[in-house]
Formats: C-alpha cells, sequence, structure tokens
C-alpha cells in the first residue's frame, strides 16, 4: 500500500469510500493512522464538556432523540440556565481538563431574546479561557453572525445521516434545513462542528454517503463528532440492531482518512464501548472525546475513567488556551 498523501479532497465519490470500507481491517486502520500523524501528535486528545443549557420540549420529530416533545422518555423539560450557573459548570469543566465547552439546547431554532443569553454564556466561557461551541438547532445568516461577533468558536449541526436515510429519522426539518445552516455558519466565519450517528439501522452505505457529504462541504469541518446512537427507551429507535464494534471503528478510520485535517471525535455512545474499542479508535484517527458524567441527557463515561484510560495509553490531553482573564 503506498504512503498515503497531504491532498486535501473535495470530490470524494461514494464508490471510493465503499472501497474504503472493504479494506481489510489492519490495512484500514493503518492507513488511518499513517494519514493521522500527517497533521497530529498522535498522542494528544481534546477535551471537551457538553452542558444542556435548556433540556427537553423540542419540537422536532428526531427518532433518537429523547429530548423531543413527540417521544415518552419521562424527561422533564427545563427553561434556558442561568447565565452564572453555566459559567460555573464551565469552570469546572476547565478544572478537570476541558480545553473546549459545549453548550446544547432544545431548539428548532433560537429566538432572538434566546441567543441575547447564550451571547452572555459564549462571552463569559470565553473570558475563562476555553473554546466556546453552542448547537441550538437551525440559525439564519444574521444570527451566526452574532454569534461570531460575540467570539463563538465552534458552531455545531450535524447532518445525522446519509440524505437518502435522513427522512426514515426526521420528518420536520430537511437535509436542506441542515446544509443552510451550515452555510450561514460558514460565511459568518464560524468553525463548523458537523458529523453524524451511526448505528440508527443505516447502511454500511448509508455511512459511505454521510462521509461523502461530509467531506465535500466547501471547508471540511474543522470538528467531526461521530455519535453511536445511545438507545433511550421511549423514542422510535430503542431497540434497533446495534453497529458491529468493528464497523464503528472503520467509520472513525474513514472519517480521518478523507478529512485529514479535522478532528474526529468520539461523541455520543462511549458507555457502550470498552477500553479496547476506545484505544483502537484513537489509533484510527479519533482525537477528541466529550469528558463529563453527561452528554445533554444521556450518560457519558466517568472522567476518572477518561483518565485512568488515556493514562495506560500514554495519551495527554490538549491545554486550554490561556488569556488574561483566565
Amino acid at each position: 500500500m503506498s504512503t498515503p498523501t497531504a491532498d486535501i479532497r473535495h470530490d470524494w465519490l461514494q464508490s471510493e469510500v465503499m472501497d474504503l470500507f472493504e479494506l481489510p481491517f489492519n490495512d484500514l486502520l493503518f492507513r488511518a493512522h499513517q494519514v493521522h500523524r500527517l497533521y497530529f501528535n498522535p498522542r494528544e486528545v481534546q477535551i471537551s464538556t457538553l452542558l444542556s443549557i435548556k433540556t427537553g420540549a423540542c419540537p422536532e420529530d428526531c427518532k433518537y432523540c429523547p429530548q423531543s416533545v413527540r417521544h415518552d422518555t419521562g424527561l422533564e423539560p427545563e427553561t434556558v440556565m442561568d447565565v452564572e450557573a453555566v459559567l460555573d459548570a464551565a469552570r469546572a469543566a476547565k478544572n478537570g481538563g476541558a480545553s473546549r465547552f459545549c453548550m446544547g439546547a432544545a431548539w428548532r431554532s433560537p429566538k432572538d431574546r434566546d441567543l441575547d443569553k447564550v451571547i452572555e454564556m459564549v462571552k463569559g466561557v470565553n473570558e475563562l479561557g476555553m473554546e466556546s461551541c453552542v448547537t441550538l438547532g437551525m440559525l439564519n445568516a444574521r444570527q451566526a453572525e452574532r454569534l461570531k461577533g460575540a467570539g463563538l468558536d465552534y458552531y455545531n449541526h450535524n447532518l445525522d445521516t446519509s440524505p437518502e436515510y435522513y427522512k426514515e429519522v426526521i420528518q420536520t426539518r430537511t437535509y436542506e434545513h441542515r446544509l443552510e445552516t451550515l452555510e450561514n455558519v460558514r460565511s459568518a466565519g464560524l468553525n463548523v462542528c458537523c458529523g453524524g450517528i451511526v448505528g440508527m439501522g443505516e447502511t454500511r452505505e448509508d455511512r459511505a454517503e454521510l462521509i461523502v457529504q461530509l467531506a465535500n462541504l466547501p471547508t471540511h469541518p474543522q470538528s467531526v463528532p461521530v455519535n453511536n446512537l445511545v438507545q433511550v427507551p421511549g423514542t422510535p429507535l430503542d431497540g434497533v440492531e446495534p453497529i458491529d464494534p468493528l464497523e464503528f471503528v472503520r467509520t472513525i478510520a474513514i472519517a480521518r482518512i478523507v478529512m485529514p485535517k479535522s478532528v474526529v471525535r468520539l461523541s455520543a455512545g462511549r458507555t457502550e464501548m470498552n477500553d479496547e474499542m476506545q484505544a483502537l479508535c484513537f489509533f484510527a484517527g479519533a482525537n477528541s472525546i466529550f469528558y463529563g458524567d453527561k452528554l445533554l441527557t444521556t450518560d457519558n463515561p466517568e472522567a476518572a475513567r477518561d483518565m485512568a484510560l488515556l493514562k495506560r495509553l500514554g495519551m495527554q490531553t490538549t491545554e486550554p488556551r490561556q488569556t488574561a482573564t483566565a
């Protein structure tokens, strides 16, 4: 097998990505790890913490989401958190080793009065010397520009799955809606955090097409979260056949190959992964994790377990940025 090049492409075909999926497992991981070393220190992992700043009562019908008002999951809706409570959580995250603080709100799209409060949170997180990220649903161009003006670093808006499988998961928002939000975010000069969810009953072809959609965006997302579906009782996808662990690792490896400069994050679903599976993902090119006991409303591995695993693997976390006000 030839040595990978440093070429950044935006013209991937689904057939090419399917060919990567068909490679022998060790050959695929070897290639992905070579690419990873071209752009990253393979011993470093970026740590992010995710906080739900407004929980539940979302009008969308995403079949995987316990926060949808359409699913009976026993989740009690909550109003937007106070700014100081959010910043207290951010301080605790930074003290625990996180370098990026992500805030999620269960909205279809934020109202201007909602954005006013979020902007206060963003400014406070930046003053702590952390990178800031929010996920608030669909954004128009003016809202994206306001967030950029507030100093927001990243906006998260996932494509979730392939265009073909999307309608099997979500009916209340189109794929085009998601692409429009990403365009608004890019045009405002914000970093894009965009990935998807696997294990929702999709085919390998769907996973390949999701990767193609991400890789062929005008600019590769600076951060690519790969979520392994967390099955929540009361959601329509509870009971779906889980993805094979090695297929998940393959997905990480291929994301690394086709988006070589992007940070690839192990996101939801790590509670179902043993240490060996996570170690394979790191070798395959994953170099970011969510850190803490919760991801919005679902469980996440305890922080102590994460740090113990990284120590066993001889890996280290990236440092939060320092500012005069940190």
